[in-house]
């Protein structure tokens, strides 16, 4: 007998994809063509969603892939670029060096093994290729994710548990990981990769620019210079650029 996954359970397990594009997505995109040349380039969307960005990556190349486990969400994603498959992070189905660039936007929390997950962006990518990852920052005051509480999911925001001791933290949200800037960099040992830069952002607050405008407008005009001061220890997500070396040449 078929049992129906509550909305609430597939936010805890894979948090929640982009079902509009507002300036927060807008800003990440801006960031991304700082780093990456989009232009007529193999990507891959490592997690893709609804193919958000796939969209927004259009007007650059044609040559767009995705990666989606959740079925119902990799369906939708095929109205926006054919080239959607459903599968694991962790088992990526495509050749080694397949890809001029690689994108993980805050998905390898999510996953199962992140090591291994971490492995096989770096084995599609192409030498000299670049990986760009968004992920959660432990120092941001608030986990988005929501948390368990006496067995139940309670989706929302909720206030420094990421402050908390890892076997509470982990207990309150074992659905999702957090990442501090020496555990993410962890995952890349052993790897074929140099760190082009790292850097922690904060995010678009569009919800709350449209309920108070000006407010909302001062709010992201003050985090957005944070980034360049040691409050940017307190964003939202880390932003992660990695180039692939020659070294890998010959591995497959």
């Amino acid at each position: 007998m078929l049992q129906t996954v509550r909305h609430s359970d597939k936010a805890a397990l894979r948090g929640e994809p982009g079902y509009v594009w507002r300036s927060g997505q807008e800003r990440r995109l801006r960031m991304i063509q700082k780093w990456i040349d989009l232009t007529d380039a193999t990507i891959l969307d490592n997690g893709c969603g609804l193919g958000t960005y796939l969209d927004a990556f259009a007007p650059f190349t044609p040559h767009r892939f995705g990666l989606e486990l959740e079925l119902e969400r990799a369906q939708k994603a095929l109205a926006v670029a054919p080239g959607i498959v459903q599968a694991k992070g962790e088992t990526l189905p495509f050749a080694s060096h397949s890809f001029d660039f690689v994108f993980s936007n805050e998905v390898i929390e999510h996953v199962e093994d992140d090591h291994l997950a971490m492995a096989e962006m770096v084995r599609v990518t192409k030498v000299n290729g670049r990986i760009l990852i968004f992920c959660p920052n432990r120092w941001y005051p608030v986990e988005q994710h929501g948390i368990y509480w006496r067995g139940n999911y309670k989706f929302g925001n909720i206030p420094l548990v990421n402050y908390l001791p890892n076997p509470l933290r982990n207990r309150l949200a074992p659905h999702v990981r957090t990442y501090t800037k020496r555990g993410l960099l962890a995952l890349l040992r052993g790897l074929p990769v140099r760190v082009v830069h790292h850097g922690r952002i904060f995010g678009g607050y569009d919800n709350i620019e449209n309920r108070w405008p000006g407010f909302g407008r001062l709010l992201k005009k003050s985090l957005y210079a944070a980034e360049k001061t040691p409050l940017a220890a307190l964003g939202i997500s880390h932003l992660l650029v990695l180039e692939k070396s020659a070294a890998s040449q010959n591995q497959r």
